[in-house]
Parts: structure tokens; sequence; C-alpha cells
């Protein structure tokens, strides 16, 4: 049931659906199956196979929901054959609570009190709009509760009011009315202009709620949060409460008074402040599910970016009254050396710093510098750029820096060196290998999202952890060199398994093939089936370990070497040779030409890393202060942060500048994924300079 639901909402194939459902249920990982059951799933991409796992938590929440409910109506005695049906057939979340809405326990409310007066068979008879002398019909319900005939029709039309607020039919009416003709409008609290000045631009705003934008939504919700800003969402009222009175009003109706007078209040009082906050909740989600993405997608750029590689690097944590903190690290990002210079004001000891930053780079034998694009670190590039020593210059961003330097991580490498020590010693580790430094901070510490502390914090975190497990098991490991943190996020491990490969490791010396890894402590079958593919053993005993061919495919390699009359070694090294093998020759029943194609793709990359290396930067060096900039100007820069709006770009002068999404291109631009790339080197135009808000706006067209 479950997996036809699935097909016929993202349009994938029943039968592939299932056997997804299977892998996923089978506790295989999403890495696993897209890389080494494509066969299985047709080919589905890790987009498709997370849109089939998200969906399916859902629906099963919902599974869980309704029998929760069922359980609930049951226990009050009113769950009838129907009622049942209904619930059973619905797999809506929406749907579903309105069908339980009449039942839900409830706190005391005024229909409530109106019902344990005797008033619910009044109700009634207005309801069925067939008696011609209400008044005179309440009169048998005046009581010590209900001292006039009036109290006991305005607690009749209170339980009429309940009853419409919660009909399925008036909620559907109004949802779809807030949703398409909902007006949001947030205005400035009063006597707080002042203090929510960065709100400004909200303080008399209105707009649809079906258009607003996600970043625009997250500011007011943002402001109203803090306390500056009051936000609503509103549609015409007469209109709501017409179409909800020719639902409900029979025509001619002798009990038209008392329906059209209870309808107002139901919708006024209980239905419109309800699908108001459920509108809210929706156009949040949505706010959210676009921040999410993005802030993913870029998270997934930054993990994947360009590594130096191994060399000797001298990495700087700039400052200015305190120093620079100055590390050496060896190919491998160990610690060796580290030490403070103050080449900046208040010490001004340029001499001084330019000897010993000289000294390490001669006796170290340094191959390229990593420095902070913190505070200084325009100015200590500029410096050590000025001693024109032979090695190459690179700015990195230093966001979450801080939080790994005083993490249980950090301590734990680092457990007698102080947090100005591990902070330098991360900068130049991202230049070395960005993916396995940042696997160490808090996803959302690093600061290339859009909002990412206003959204959903679970769904976020949910989010980025896919994205990471994502790149990391693209990428690969050495399984002889990884740390604990990124083999965590190798498909199958987890942090138990990986402290075992690193203890094990410790205890025997390196592993010689991947059949080792059975050795570890509780790394059994299953969990060598979804990992093994993604950890390498570089130079070993079987030189398929070092590449991304999974050891149940290792027949295969061996069979194709025999065919062409060659040793394993010799087909894995001789590419032209590879190319004259016949593909549908080795199809079975459970392996296909997918797998076969990944299985050459993988011989034909045997290096651990796909990415791409880093290459050297540097920014206008005329330009260092946002008062260097003059419009007109076309500088250098770096892509820092990309939203649903542009993107953001380091030109050097410690406030990056916008660049909208309009000024992106010399083209129509849907979204700043499909023209820049974070970290990418662009050409931009300085287009207005803001100095009272340090606001710059930047233009790429025609550039």
């Amino acid at each position: 049931m479950l997996a036809n639901i699935i097909s016929k909402e993202l349009g994938f194939a029943p039968d592939k659906v299932n056997k997804t459902i299977a892998l996923l249920d089978d506790g295989a990982t999403i890495p696993f199956i897209a890389r080494y059951r494509k066969e299985v799933t047709g080919s589905m991409d890790e987009v498709a196979i997370g849109n089939i796992k998200e969906l399916y938590e859902k629906l099963k929440a919902v599974v869980q929901r309704k029998e929760t409910i069922i359980v609930t109506i049951e226990e009050q005695g009113k769950l009838t054959p129907e009622l049942k049906k209904r619930i059973d057939n619905c797999f809506d979340a929406v749907e579903l609570e309105d069908i339980y809405l009449p039942y839900r326990p409830k706190r005391r409310t005024r229909a409530t009190i109106a019902k344990e007066r005797g008033l619910e068979p009044l109700a009634d008879v207005i309801w069925n709009q067939q008696h011609n002398d209400v008044k005179g019909r309440a009169r048998s319900f005046v009581c010590a509760d209900v001292p006039t005939v009036e109290d006991a029709i305005a607690g009749a039309c209170d339980i009429i009011a309940e009853r419409v607020s919660e009909d399925e039919q008036a909620r559907g009416t109004i949802r779809r009315l807030f949703a398409r003709n909902g007006v949001l409008a947030s205005k400035v609290v009063k006597g707080k202009e002042g203090d929510g000045i960065k709100y400004a631009d909200y303080y008399e705003w209105q707009e649809s709620v079906a258009r607003i934008s996600s970043h625009r939504l997250l500011a007011i919700m943002r402001g109203e949060e803090e306390g500056y800003l009051r936000m609503s969402i509103t549609i015409d009222s007469d209109d709501a409460t017409e179409r909800l009175c020719r639902q409900f009003v029979k025509r001619f109706s002798p009990s038209r008074e008392y329906m059209e007078a209870a309808i107002a209040d139901g919708y006024k009082r209980l239905l419109a402040p309800s699908i108001e906050n459920e509108t809210r909740g929706n156009a949040k989600q949505r706010a959210d599910d676009e921040a999410i993405s993005v802030f993913a997608e870029n998270l997934r750029q930054l993990l994947m970016s360009s590594p130096l590689g191994q060399k000797r690097v001298l990495a700087i944590d700039p400052g200015f009254r305190t120093g620079c903190k100055v590390v050496v690290l060896d190919s491998q990002g160990n610690l060796v050396r580290h030490t403070v210079i103050y080449p900046h004001p208040p010490q001004n000891d340029r001499d001084g710093a330019a000897r010993i930053i000289s000294s390490l780079v001669k006796e170290h034998a340094i191959e390229a510098f990593a420095i902070g694009n913190g505070t200084a670190g325009r100015e200590t590039e500029d410096f050590v750029r000025s001693l024109e020593l032979a090695a190459d210059v690179f700015s990195v961003n230093e966001d979450g820096a801080s939080v790994y330097s005083a993490s249980p991580v950090a301590r734990e490498e680092f457990p007698d060196e102080d947090v100005t020590v591990r902070g330098a010693v991360t900068i130049g580790r991202r230049l070395i290998d960005p993916l396995s430094e940042l696997v160490k901070i808090e996803p959302r510490s690093i600061g290339v999202g859009q909002y990412q502390h206003s959204v959903d914090q679970g769904k976020l975190k949910q989010r980025l952890d896919v994205v990471v497990e994502s790149c990391v098991n693209k990428v690969g490991v050495n399984v002889n060199t990884a740390t604990k943190q990124i083999l965590t996020h190798i498909s199958g491990l987890g942090p138990v398994l990986a402290d075992n490969i690193v203890k094990y490791r410790a205890a025997n010396g390196d592993f010689r093939t991947r059949k080792e890894l059975l050795n570890v402590p509780r790394l059994g079958n299953k969990a060598f089936e979804q990992a093994a593919g993604f950890l390498r053993v570089v130079g070993g005993d079987n030189p398929l370990d070092s590449t991304a061919v999974h050891p149940e495919s290792y027949n295969i390699v061996i069979r194709m070497a025999k065919d062409c009359g060659v040793s394993l070694e010799q087909f894995i090294a001789d590419g032209e040779l590879r190319k004259k093998v016949e593909l549908r020759r080795y199809v079975t029943d459970k392996v296909g030409l997918p797998t076969l194609t990944d299985i050459m793709d993988a011989l034909n990359k045997r290096g651990l890393d796909p990415r791409e290396q880093a290459k050297a930067f540097s920014f206008d060096p005329n330009v260092h202060e946002i008062e260097d900039l003059h419009v007109g100007m076309v500088l250098p820069g770096l892509v820092s942060n990309i939203t649903a709006f542009g993107a953001f770009v380091n030109i050097g002068v410690h406030q990056d500048g916008l660049v909208h999404i309009s000024q992106l291109a010399d083209k129509f631009v849907s979204s700043p994924g499909d023209v820049v790339k974070l970290g990418q080197q662009v050409m931009v135009r300085v287009v207005e300079v803001d100095l009272k808000r340090r606001r710059i706006s930047l233009s790429m067209k025609s550039l």
C-alpha cells in the first residue's frame, strides 16, 4: 500500500519503490544503494532514494497516528465501521487530523459548557433548520444554569459554532482561501522602531502568503520572535463567512438568523485563528525547506571544495592585539611547530614576524600558506605576500574554527594545546583537505546558509547529516589514515565501529586488505557490505582494494583480466586494454550494465579523490576597506555564500558584497546555484556602497 502511494506521488515504478524500501528496511544506506544497487533501483540517484525514504517515513508516521486515533475514538464508544474505513483509507496527515478533530480530547470550551448544561438538543433543532419557533423550543431549556431563553439560544449557537469549525468541508474551504488569497502583513511593535532598525524593511509590509519568498518570511518571523515585529495572515472575512453560510444554511431556513450568527462566530473565534496558525506553519515549513535546501547545497559544495592535497603548510590564525598564531603542519596535517607573530598594531613587529616566517618556511620546506579570513585576515595575507616567499598563499574560510577549537574532538586531538593553536591547525587542515576537517564541526556552525538558526533544527540536522554522509562516501577514505570523525560518516559504520577501526589499526598496524576489516570487533558482514566499497586500502595486497570496486564484484574484474589473458595488476594498469572489453558479455541476472559501467569507471579513476586541486587566489592589492570602494570598480572575489536571492562575494574588505540574483548574469537566472558555486573565483563590479549600513551591492553582468 505505502509503496503504491509513493510510486504515484513521486512517479517511480512500483516494483522499484518496493525494492528500494526493502533495502532501506534491511539497513542499507542511501550512498550504498545509489552506488552498488543500481539494478535493483533502476539507477536511482541519491536524491531520488532520499525522496523515497523521506516520504516512506512520513507515511509510516501517518500509519502510527491512525492507530492512536482509532484506539482513542474506540475508547469513546464512537468508532463506527464507516468511520474506521475512512481512517484506514486516509494517508494524508492534514485530512486525518480533520477527521479526528470532533473526537479529539479538548480543553473545556464554551461548547462543552453548553453541552454540560443540556443544550445540545436545542443546538440540533437549530442545526436541522426545521423548527419554526426556536424561541418557543428554547423555553423548555431554561433552568438555574440557563436563566433565559437568550442564554439557551446563545449556548446552542456556541455548540453550532464549534461544529462548523470542526467540519472537514468547512476547514477545507477556509484552508484553500488562506492558501490562495491569504495576505501576510507585518508591522513594527510600537516603541521598537529604533532598536529593530535591521527589520525596517518590514515595518509596514504586505504580501501574498502564496508568493512570499523564504528569506523574507524567515526574516519577518525572526523579527517577530525578537519582539520587533507583529505578523498576521488574513483573508476577506465576509467572503469566507458567505461561503460557509452557503454550505450550512438551508434555503428558506427558519433558523437562518441563528445559523448565520453561529457561523460568523465560529469563523471569527475558532476557524480563522486555527487555519491562520496552520497557514503560518505551512508557510514556515515551505520557507524552512527552501532555506535548508540552500544550506544543504552550500554545505555540499563546501565539503567538496578543492583540497590542496598532501602539502607542507604554514597556517596562520590572524589577530591584532593578541598576535597571529602560526602553526607548521606536515603533509599529513600533523602539528610540527607553533609560535606567535605580531606584525600588526599595536606591536607592529613586522621585522621580527618576517624573520620567524622566513625561517619556518626554509626549515620545513613549506609549500603553501593557509591564512584565516577573519579579523586581520586581509592584513596578514598582504604581509605574507610582501615577503615574496616561494609558497602559494591561500585565504581560508575560518567559519566554525572557534567551535572546533573548543570541542571535545579538538581536546582529544590536542590535549596539551590551547584553543588558539587548535584554531590555527584547523585552518591549515581545511586547506589540505576541507572534507576531513569540516566533518569534525557541527554543520550548523558553518556559515554557509540562509537563516539556518531560524529553521526547524531537527529537520536541518537530519538533512545536513545526509549531505555529510553523501560527500564522505562519494570521495571515499583511506582506511589507514582516516580519522575517527570521518570514518563515522562512512556507510554502515557510525561512531562505535569507527572508533573500533582506529583502535584496531593502532594495535595491529595498517590494514593490508579490505577483508581484514572483518577482524575489527563488532564489524560484521552487514556493516562490511555497506562500508567496504567506500574504504580504500592504498598500497595493500590486493590492487582492487584501492578502488571503488566493491569486493562483491572482484570476481567480475578477475574474470575480465583472465579473458584478456593478462594478470589482474596488468588489467588494472592498462586503460587501453580495458576499452576493448565488451561489457555485455558479463551481464547476469544479478549484475547489469550499470554496475559493469561503474566498475570500469572505478578502474579508470583509481585515485582516491575525485575533487579538483585547490588554486591560489589573490584580492585586489589596492582594496582593503569598504571605504576604498567606489561605484564601477571591477574586482576579483570568492563566492562565500549562496542564498535564494543571490550570492555573497568576498572581495577582501571585511564585508561580503551581495550579487542579487538579477545581477548574476546577462540572462534570466532562476536559481543562483545555476550560475555560481561556493568558493568560485569570480569578477564583480561595484554597483552601490552604503557606508552607513555597511552594505555592498555587486554585479556580474557583462563580465
